[in-house]
């Protein structure tokens, strides 16, 4: 195996689309690397310049400590898995494992015990005589990653393998993945744009946004504290709850404040000497906290109550101190947050709850960039 480094990767494709915008990565040796973010991020165009299905405009990429920027995709020794599979329809399974291995001129010896290993580790036994369209897509997408595995590459691609698979087949398919990763121990590149996938799958994780890659770390660095709103936004689900406020120092004194709320963070908790900023409060829906209303840091209203099972997911709306009050006597209603509880806490729709925030839990970010302040 071997580690892969993309240095200041861009690529801008003929109708002017810039895709990338100077990538910088170093997937180290037997690690999972995940890429994750939205549509049009640039993750697919990164996987397929390391593969060698695309050109970078600029940069350069190294397999170990080899450039292979310009190299022919058969010359790289990488095995990608795609989203669909791939599989001959008229070959057997046994056909599609061996096809790679024999276009190498591989010792038949060599392929039988190749074909052996890797049909026991993927459960393909009793499959090996079967055609793709007689198995289900978990046992065809079984077949693609046996087929990239019985080459044994330098490195492994994945262009969001389980995407097509249904929620139970994705979660049983993605626990096979990470078996197999550490049965390898082989160096593999990622990508899928869920964050699910991405937190229980990477070793690492890169967040990439616009083409540029956002941050670079373990799925609870990037989790808890994230680099900037944008990684906190995206990563968590039910994503962060976002709140404009003002940060007001006075002294070592320290206060965030809005319509809605007013308390003293913790000394120490923003740096720098300016006295007022705009900032953004960001806080996850599972670190708030139901109190009586007289303790609470901020008040809001019960609009949807969604039991999950062991967890409720609460849509409430958060009550603002303006002149204009309203029936009830609780205050405008302005920004919605959510909250994740326990169904123990009794909530009722419509109604006022207080709510209290975890102190060590919360975020601020700047309103310009999103950087992180706290």
């Amino acid at each position: 195996m071997a580690q892969i480094r993309i240095e200041d990767v861009h690529k801008t494709y003929p109708n002017g689309y810039v895709a990338t915008r100077g990538i910088d990565l170093e997937i180290r040796d037997g690690e999972f690397m995940v890429l994750v973010g939205a549509s049009g991020c640039g993750k697919s165009t990164t996987l397929r310049m390391v593969a060698g299905l695309e050109t970078p405009t600029r940069g350069r990429i190294y397999l170990g400590d080899r450039d292979v920027t310009d190299v022919k995709v058969q010359d790289r020794d990488i095995a990608m898995v795609f989203q669909n599979y791939a599989l001959y329809p008229h070959k057997t399974v046994r056909q599609n494992l061996t096809f790679a291995l024999e276009l190498r001129k591989a010792t038949r010896g060599e392929i039988e015990r190749r074909i052996a290993e890797v049909s026991r580790a993927l459960g393909l036994e009793q499959l090996l005589d079967r055609k793709p369209g007689q198995l289900s897509g978990g046992q065809r997408q079984r077949v693609a990653l046996g087929r990239a595995i019985v080459r044994e590459p330098q490195a492994f691609l994945f262009d969001e393998p389980l995407s097509n698979l249904d929620a139970k087949l994705r979660v049983q398919t993605r626990t096979e993945l990470a078996r197999l990763h550490r049965r390898l121990g082989a160096t593999m590149m990622y990508v899928t744009h869920d964050q699910e996938e991405a937190m229980t799958l990477g070793d690492r994780i890169a967040v990439l946004h616009e083409g540029r890659v956002q941050q670079c770390a373990a799925p609870l660095e990037i989790y808890r504290p994230p680099a900037n709103a944008f990684v906190a936004g995206f990563v968590g689900n039910p994503s962060m709850n976002f709140m404009a406020c003002d940060l007001r120092r006075d002294g070592e004194r320290m206060t965030v404040e809005s319509a809605s709320f007013n308390f003293a963070l913790d000394p120490g908790t923003v740096t720098g000497d300016r006295e007022a900023r705009q900032a953004r409060l960001g806080i996850r829906p599972q670190d708030l906290e139901v109190v009586a209303r007289d303790k609470a840091d901020m008040v809001a209203r019960v609009d949807v109550i969604e039991p999950l099972g062991a967890d409720v997911l609460a849509h409430l709306e958060l009550a603002a101190e303006t002149t204009d009050k309203a029936p009830n006597g609780e205050g405008a209603l302005s920004s919605a947050i959510r909250l994740i509880t326990s169904p123990e806490i009794p909530l009722t729709e419509g109604e006022p709850i207080g709510l209290r925030l975890r102190r060590d839990r919360l975020q601020l970010f700047e309103t310009e960039q999103g950087l992180r302040l706290n």
